[in-house]
C-alpha cells in the first residue's frame, strides 16, 4: 500500500481494497458486456436497445471509476487490465455470437443482477470491518446497477 494520511487502520484499508478490487473487475466486465450488446443488438426495438445499452455502458464505466478511485484513496493500486478482469470477474462470460434482443436482455439482466448481488455482500463486508465510506460507495453503485436492471427488464415484460 502507498502511504496516505487516511486515518483508517492499515488492516481496514487492506480489506477494503480487496473487496473494492473484486467489484472493480466485475464493473469493468459489466461495461464490456454492455458495449458488446450495444454493438450487436438487432431487431424491431433496435434503436431503443442500442441507445439503452450505450447508456448502461456509460453507467458501468462510471461504477468502475468510483471503485478504482476509492482503491487509490486508500493507498491501493487498482488492477483494471483485461487480464485482471479475465481472471477475476465473477460474471458469466458474455456470448459473442448473439444478436437477438431477447438474448441480450436475458444475458445483461443476469449480469446486472449478479453484479448487484455481489455489491450487496460488499456493503455488509465494508461495514463489518469499519469502512463506512466504502460501504456508502458500494451502496451508490448498487443503486445505479439496480436501476439499470429495472431498465433492462422493462424490455422483457409483456403486457
Amino acid at each position: 500500500m502507498l502511504y496516505t494520511k487516511n486515518t483508517l487502520p492499515d488492516n481496514t484499508r487492506l480489506a477494503s481494497i480487496a473487496v473494492l478490487q473484486q467489484s472493480l473487475v466485475n464493473a469493468i466486465d459489466l461495461a464490456a458486456q454492455t458495449k458488446q450488446a450495444h454493438w450487436t443488438v438487432s431487431g424491431p426495438n433496435f434503436i431503443a436497445l442500442h441507445e439503452l445499452f450505450d447508456q448502461l455502458h456509460t453507467d458501468a464505466d462510471g461504477f468502475s471509476d468510483l471503485l478504482a478511485e476509492r482503491i487509490s484513496m486508500l493507498g491501493g493500486q487498482p488492477q483494471g487490465t483485461i487480464q485482471s478482469v479475465e481472471h477475476q470477474s465473477q460474471l458469466e462470460a458474455y456470448p459473442t455470437d448473439i444478436r437477438d434482443q431477447a438474448q441480450h436482455i436475458e444475458h445483461l439482466s443476469t449480469a446486472f443482477a449478479k453484479f448487484s448481488d455481489v455489491l450487496r455482500s460488499a456493503i455488509s463486508e465494508a461495514s463489518g470491518f469499519g469502512d463506512e465510506v466504502t460501504a456508502d460507495i458500494f451502496t451508490e453503485v448498487t443503486r445505479g446497477a439496480d436501476k439499470a436492471l429495472w431498465f433492462i427488464e422493462a424490455h422483457a415484460h409483456k403486457n
